[in-house]
């Protein structure tokens, strides 16, 4: 089965956020990638799924069911004897 392989560019795209901001997720290991080349300049291709693998990682449900915080109360001014 092939699998279409994405570019950081266009893992940008899709995410709405810059080509330098997708490197520095790959480089430092939070967004999983591969390198294609054989030279010196790498060529970076994301499978989908460690892109949605990505996403889900950084998916804001997990803190839908953090308790509540609650506010603490605010203390009474000190009366000042004169």
């Amino acid at each position: 089965m092939i699998e279409r392989f994405l570019t950081p560019p266009q893992v940008a795209k899709i995410l709405g956020t810059h080509a330098s901001r997708v490197l520095s997720w790959i480089q430092s290991g939070a967004l999983k990638a591969s390198n294609l080349s054989e030279g010196d300049r790498p060529r970076w291709k994301v499978a989908p799924d460690d892109l949605q693998r990505f996403l889900d990682s950084r998916s804001n449900q997990t803190q839908a069911t953090a308790p509540k915080r609650t506010r603490r109360a605010i203390p009474k001014p000190l009366k000042k004897w004169v």
